[in-house]
């Protein structure tokens, strides 16, 4: 196998960690299982990851910061530009897709419950993003818009885990409205 062979499937391989994780969590879905999902065998995972938690670590830096970079390109389309991004975090569609969604809405609580190496590659992925929130929302100084980006991204995770925690409908959609409606208010507030 080439070096761009070995590369492209490691990269399979964490796409498919990346979407099954946040689909069934780090603990609900094993390396056989995983491996199949990406079309290989359970004996080459070894040749990419010395661990599962290697896998849960490496994957989820590159989630966030795809991630990352998806969210710069909503507010950077001319199309509504952090209220849009909003809206779009805080959709029906989101809500519904944790496979395709935000890793910290989906996997926040387990991530605390993993090893230091799977934390400390989280940790360092979401530093990006709460910068990029930092550069968007409404601040008199840098200190008050990092202050305002923490409310806002814990806002964000919050109602996307309480609008798919709740078993009805109706009041998943009031969760996310009131979310979107408060966080619009908010970011055009100076503080």
């Amino acid at each position: 196998m080439s070096r761009e062979q070995t590369a492209e499937t490691h990269a399979r391989i964490l796409d498919v960690a990346g979407r099954l994780f946040r689909e069934r969590g780090f603990d609900g879905i094993g390396v056989a299982d995983l491996m199949k999902s990406a079309g290989l065998t359970h004996g080459a995972f070894y040749n990419h990851f010395e661990s599962k938690n290697a896998l849960a670590g490496e994957a989820s830096e590159q989630v966030l910061r795809k991630t990352t970079s998806a969210w710069a390109d909503i507010v950077d389309s001319g199309n509504g530009g952090f209220e849009s991004f909003i809206t779009t975090y805080l959709s029906e569609a989101h809500r519904d897709e944790p496979g395709r969604g935000c890793l910290i809405a989906a996997l926040g609580a387990d991530v605390a419950r993993q090893e230091p190496t799977v934390r400390r590659s989280f940790t360092a992925a979401l530093r990006p993003m709460i910068d990029f929130m930092a550069r968007h929302v409404a601040g008199r100084t840098k200190a008050a818009q990092r202050e305002r980006a923490l409310v806002t991204l814990a806002t964000l995770v919050g109602t996307v885990v309480l609008a798919r925690a709740v078993d009805d409908t109706a009041l998943s959609g009031q969760v996310l409205q009131a979310a979107r409606v408060a966080l619009k208010r908010a970011s055009t507030t100076e503080s």
